[in-house]
């Protein structure tokens, strides 16, 4: 009990220290945790060999994780990915292992021992790249889904892998296995390794095995479809919120136990349970309930992935290791361009996906390790082969920084289009047509002024167009094109652009040279609020902030406010922010956080003072006069 409370605070203490560093030097929180695991492995020695068993169980939190995934992906969603599954997948799963497989061959090695190589290596990280694809936000761009097709894909690969490595297996004479016995083939050593594991497969005929496996996974797709909801709904009934939590990580670790005894991946299996899932309305209590297992888990894997690397060989070695792990993510990278090239992927896209998978996976190691148990790998390569694969995953944090560099000179350049020639003219000039500028069009034109509409986006100019509201292409930013629409004439300007730095030239351009005119514009938050103001803009609409204070007034009716009490609490927070935000404006520094700006903090908690005390007072001045009225 001692010695695991000892690791527990070691690797706790690790993570908390070195992850938030990480993040805020602004490296990600994988980095944190490989730093974290190689610092108290290879260099301090605080963890020993208790890291490898570790690691299997924190594999667990990848399985989570494509639960989770499975959750947010609708059957629909899935088929309609099937091209990408099977094309842009399968492609760069058989290009990169033949790719590999001769580079090993090129090495010295037979083409059962390259072939089994580059099946390993093909395989990318699953755990880290999701990972760093929900932190940056980027599994909803085009890239992110080409990406999330290719992993999925390995996911699946890992099962005719395993498969196929057996029959690579070469007779090297008589082999040593895990408990001392010595076996002369390869197929007595897989029957020797495996003969303690629970199966339903195992001594089947090929028939035999094809239907308990499709029987395994119609029975998560019936469960998932008729068993889950009454099952949700009986621990409803109990009142108790740990039961929730409890059935959540039922259903994944009763899944992965399923797919183990049918011979498949448990990550696979859990997948298709989120996939089956994805339409019941218990998704997003499953998705609260699994989030923090899935996070530290995935987060002990990568720690335990940064201890387990064998110093001692990389000390020996560590030119030829760095070489080898640069030559992996060349080959993979160089095959990745080529396959996002063929099937379209463009600019920010096209990097993210060949960057983004260039590295080896945490399934190398589970395959090197059944390939040294069948012998068809040399136990020495296979040593190299996995600091290899440990190397390409420590460096991968570093290529999703290179992405973010690369990605600010590649932006997808829109196409060209010939600007409007514009014929109108209107007291209102309105700049942007989306969801923002369309409200105050219509409202002004429906009270029966007339507006110019201007927007650089050819879809939303012929979106209103279909609707009979004229509007004209083209970028407003544009002198000319404002000479055009009457900006001389005009007495209001409306900035509802969807780009800040956009929106702050035209702010500023505007300001500058028609010093008379009244410019409305849209702001994302305050700090935009704080730089047009200084632009010149005379009233600034955040863009959340009038639907947040109406739903904050209707909360304040629900518990016990009448309507005109909440509306007029809703009228002072109004009235003191316009007020706050101009004297905050002249004490805010551009490019220096609020936090780092004394001044700033100490007038922003003044104002906040004042506003409990005017919101005090409106109550107190309400009591007075229910008294004096009774």
């Amino acid at each position: 009990m001692d010695a695991f409370l000892y690791q527990a605070t070691i690797y706790l203490a690790a993570a908390v220290i070195a992850v938030p560093i990480a993040a805020r030097l602004g490296l990600g929180s994988v980095l944190g945790y490989l730093a974290a695991g190689i610092i108290i492995g290879p260099v301090l020695g605080l963890v020993g060999s208790e890291a490898e068993d570790l690691r299997h169980f924190a594999e667990f939190g990848v399985v989570m994780m494509l639960f989770l995934i499975g959750l947010e992906l609708e059957p629909r969603a899935l088929w309609a990915m099937r091209h990408k599954l099977l094309g842009l997948g399968g492609l760069q799963i058989l290009v990169s292992t033949l790719a590999l497989m001769g580079a090993a061959m090129l090495a010295g090695e037979t083409w059962q021992v390259g072939l089994a190589v580059g099946l390993a290596l093909s395989l990318s990280s699953t755990a880290i790249v999701l990972q760093t694809l929900s932190e940056k936000g980027l599994m909803r761009t085009g890239g992110g889904r080409a990406t999330f097709s290719v992993l999925l894909t390995q996911d699946i690969a890992v099962i005719p892998i395993l498969a196929l490595l057996p029959l690579l297996a070469v007779q090297h004479g008589a082999q040593i296995i895990g408990d001392g016995s010595i076996v002369r083939t390869a197929e007595e050593a897989h029957a020797t390794t495996s003969h303690a594991t629970l199966s339903l497969v195992e001594g089947l005929p090929g028939w035999a095995v094809t239907l308990v496996t499709l029987a395994a996974i119609a029975s998560i797709v019936l469960a998932g479809v008729y068993l889950a909801r009454p099952v949700f709904r009986f621990i409803h009934a109990s009142n108790l919120r740990e039961m929730y939590t409890a059935l959540a990580l039922m259903i994944v670790v009763g899944i992965s136990f399923l797919m183990t005894l049918v011979g498949l991946s448990p990550a696979l299996g859990a997948f298709l349970a989120g996939v089956v899932l994805a339409n019941s309305e218990f998704r997003h209590e499953l998705e609260s309930d699994l989030n923090p297992f899935k996070g530290l888990l995935l987060g002990l894997f990568f720690i335990t992935v940064g201890a387990g690397i064998n110093y001692r060989l990389f000390l020996a070695e560590p030119g030829d290791l760095i070489g080898l792990a640069l030559l992996v993510i060349l080959a993979k990278g160089t095959v990745l361009y080529f396959v996002g090239k063929a099937f379209g992927l463009k600019k920010r896209d096209h990097w993210l996906f060949t960057l983004g998978l260039a590295q080896a996976g945490e399934f190398g190691f589970v395959l090197l390790a059944f390939s040294r148990q069948l012998n068809v790998v040399p136990p020495e390569l296979s040593e190299k082969l996995l600091l290899v694969i440990a190397l390409s995953m420590l460096i991968t944090p570093l290529l999703f920084i290179l992405y973010d560099l690369l990605s600010k000179y590649a932006k997808d350049s829109p196409k060209e289009h010939v600007a409007d020639e514009i014929d109108e003219e209107g007291p209102v000039i309105i700049a942007g047509i989306g969801r923002f500028g369309q409200i105050v069009n219509r409202l002004v034109r429906a009270s029966g002024f007339n507006t110019v509409v201007l927007d650089s986006n050819m879809a939303s100019v012929q979106l209103m167009r279909r609707f009979g509201v004229k509007s004209f292409l083209g970028d407003p930013t544009r002198p000319e094109l404002l000479k055009a629409a009457g900006i001389a004439k005009a007495k209001v300007l409306v900035v509802a652009l969807d780009d800040r730095e956009a929106a702050l030239r035209l702010v500023a351009h505007a300001r500058r040279n028609h010093p008379d005119l009244h410019i409305i514009a849209r702001a994302f938050d305050r700090n935009h609020v704080f730089e047009l103001y200084k632009a010149g803009a005379n009233d600034i609409v955040r863009e959340m902030f009038d639907s947040s204070l109406r739903a904050g007034r209707y909360v304040l009716e629900q518990i016990g406010l009448s309507e005109y009490e909440a509306a007029q609490a809703e009228q002072t927070f109004y009235a003191h922010d316009r007020h706050t935000v101009r004297e905050l404006a002249s004490l805010w520094i551009p490019g220096t956080p609020a936090s780092e700006n004394p001044a700033y903090i100490a007038r922003a908690r003044e104002l906040e003072k004042d506003l409990e005390t005017a919101l005090l007072d409106l109550a107190e001045a309400k009591k007075a006069s229910d008294q004096k009225s009774a």
